[in-house]
């Protein structure tokens, strides 16, 4: 009786002895552990591009890490660094040009509006009261949120240098994991196969095919989205693309799609008397914000099999929750516990007695 009461005493000491040492290395680490996250996912989803520049380069695995840590420095440092200063030089132009809408007025509905299906009448009859009251009162409604969003720029820039560090921080860690991608392979797998044997091992390849999957069925269809609008809003002339640009690619990867910032630069048109390119920029815009319905599914599908309402309720569940980081986050987690649970439910009878 007394061994067995030195044994337990041990095992407890010894589970909180680890417990404190892996609270201590999370503390520790804590500073790292986003960027090291954001790294892991860049890599495993551009695993393949990394082999196929390997290849290209006689399989010599160091001049393609050079080739993808300088495409990653292209990708996230210098288009944030870009972002920064047109915001920078451009606040002024944007602060003068809402200003100038008091002064301008709105012209009354072409007749082709009233004849819109469904909506024809409403949005006719909505616009010639805007037309009616002018851009004042329009000015004076948005003004409160104007100043909410110009107090939280204001706020968050002094976050600016930390966002760059962090970016660097990303670029370095995705080296080191590129440089070495069999070795933490070997190991995850190792460890999940200690974990739950082959079930183990099959979640943690499953994991690695959902990052991918989400990598590009969000990420590419935002880039492709954010990409032709920016293009729309250029051709027709809609003040400051480049920017609008940028706010569509935010929106598009929160899941909320470029949308609205296509038919503010479509009314903005309209506004302004350029019915042609309002009618041309209208059906740009629809175009582009179906366009993540077939495109979205299939990208996604290229990189785990997985249901398409499982990949969306944990891209938009991560993000809520995690932010940025539970983009991937979500969707993996979903991923692995859907995938384990079905394979328990479905388990048959001569695989649970071995």
């Amino acid at each position: 009786m007394q061994e067995e009461h030195r044994d337990l005493t041990r095992t407890t000491l010894g589970v909180l002895f680890i417990g404190a040492l892996t609270l201590a290395s999370f503390w520790i680490l804590q500073p790292f552990i986003p960027a090291f996250i954001w790294s892991v996912m860049i890599v495993v989803s551009t695993w393949p591009l990394l082999q196929r520049v390997q290849h290209r380069f006689g399989g010599r695995r160091g001049p393609a890490v050079a080739v993808m840590t300088v495409a990653m420095l292209l990708i996230f440092v210098v288009p944030l660094l870009t972002a920064i200063t047109v915001i920078a030089d451009h606040a002024d132009d944007v602060a003068a040009w809402i200003g100038g809408l008091a002064t301008r007025p709105v012209p009354q509905p072409p007749p082709w509006v009233a004849g819109l299906p469904l909506v024809g009448e409403r949005a006719a009859a909505a616009w010639a009261e805007l037309a009616a009251s002018g851009m004042p009162e329009v000015v004076a409604r948005v003004e409160p949120y104007t100043r909410d969003v110009t107090r939280w720029l204001v706020a968050e820039a002094g976050t600016v240098g930390l966002v760059l560090v962090q970016c660097i921080l990303i670029v370095i860690l995705s080296a080191v994991l590129y440089s070495g991608g069999e070795a933490w392979g070997t190991w995850m797998t190792a460890f999940g196969r200690r974990l739950a044997e082959k079930r183990g091992e099959d979640a943690v390849v499953l994991a690695g095919q959902a990052i991918r999957g989400v990598a590009l069925g969000v990420v590419v269809t935002a880039l492709i989205q954010s990409a032709l609008g920016g293009v729309g809003l250029a051709i027709a002339g809609v003040p400051f693309p480049g920017l609008l640009t940028a706010i569509m690619l935010v929106l598009c990867i929160a899941q909320i799609g470029p949308i609205l910032i296509l038919l503010a630069g479509t009314a903005w048109l309209f506004a302004q008397g350029e019915h042609g390119w309002g009618v041309f920029m209208l059906a740009w815009s629809l175009t582009v914000g179906i366009m993540d319905n077939f495109l979205r599914p299939v990208l996604i599908r290229r990189g785990a099999d997985l249901p398409l309402l499982l990949i969306f309720a944990g891209v938009i569940g991560g993000l809520l929750s995690f932010g940025l980081i539970g983009l991937f986050v979500g969707p993996v987690v979903l991923a692995v516990t859907y995938t384990l649970v079905d394979a328990w439910v479905f388990r048959r009878p001569a695989e649970s007695t071995h």
